[in-house]
């Protein structure tokens, strides 16, 4: 059913109920999933953390990658969330905060599945956010600020020349194979490269702590491969180039010429 997020409204909504089983059914087709600054150390260490750029605005955001192919999180079998760690963009659903008029709101999917008729309460007898909304309403918070620092964080690594494509060879167990492409991360080269008061700079900002955990997260890629084995398309072996190697690999493949 298509998302539609509406204005939460305590007199329209003042019965709404969400089902808190953990059945993850709704981020089944969701293939990334924005990730912020402030849960890359967590999300390292179960998930890559990769960097896309927005094609109308030319912005990059950070994502969590939970799939190689678009309609298909890997993270998900059965309903059950594989690992440990949650998206905060995945757990904050069905809620979501938005603009409304000229301050943010708190929305909801209305056609979400996880409204039901003996969930969680949203609201108290009396019309007052339930202790369950008001927890939300912290997590949304928590989102929408940790968004800004993820922002600024990645305003520095343009800055400083840090970002570098890279891209993903994926050999599958049927055969077929597949380049991924338009993701980036960052140079691990050109981080070591930075100056001294450059390195100060980042580490004061909480920035350089960041910058390595987006590193370290690649190492997570193994793990795609290995939950793939839960799905009809399971991941044979995947290859990552970075940079550099791109480049030579192209230049590699096009014709000399005459």
């Amino acid at each position: 059913m298509t998302i539609s997020y509406i204005p939460l409204d305590k007199e329209k909504h003042k019965d709404l109920k969400i089902n808190l089983q953990h059945d993850f059914g709704y981020a089944k087709e969701a293939h990334i999933a924005a990730a912020s600054i402030r849960e890359y150390a967590q999300l390292a260490s179960v998930m890559p953390v990769v960097f896309v750029k927005d094609p109308n605005s030319e912005n990059f955001h950070s994502v969590a990658m939970l799939g190689t192919e678009k309609g298909s999180n890997l993270f998900v079998h059965e309903g059950k969330w594989q690992v440990h760690c949650l998206p905060m963009n995945i757990q904050r659903y069905p809620f979501d905060v938005r603009p409304d008029g000229e301050k943010l709101g708190v929305f909801f999917d209305e056609n979400s599945a996880l409204i039901t008729d003996d969930g969680e309460p949203v609201f108290t007898a009396e019309g007052e956010p339930s202790p369950f909304l008001e927890n939300r309403q912290q997590l949304l918070s928590e989102l929408a600020n940790s968004e800004m620092a993820t922002q600024r964080f990645i305003k520095k690594l343009v800055e400083l020349d840090l970002l570098d494509p890279i891209e993903l060879l994926v050999n599958y167990a049927n055969g077929e194979k597949r380049n991924i492409t338009g993701m980036f991360s960052v140079s691990e080269k050109r981080l070591q490269d930075l100056s001294e008061e450059q390195v100060v700079e980042l580490h004061k900002s909480g920035f350089l702590g960041a910058a390595y955990a987006v590193l370290m997260s690649l190492g997570q890629l193994n793990r795609l491969v290995h939950l793939s084995n839960n799905t009809d398309k399971a991941i044979q072996n995947l290859q990552l180039r970075v940079g550099d190697a791109i480049t030579k690999e192209q230049a590699a493949e096009q014709p000399a010429n005459a």
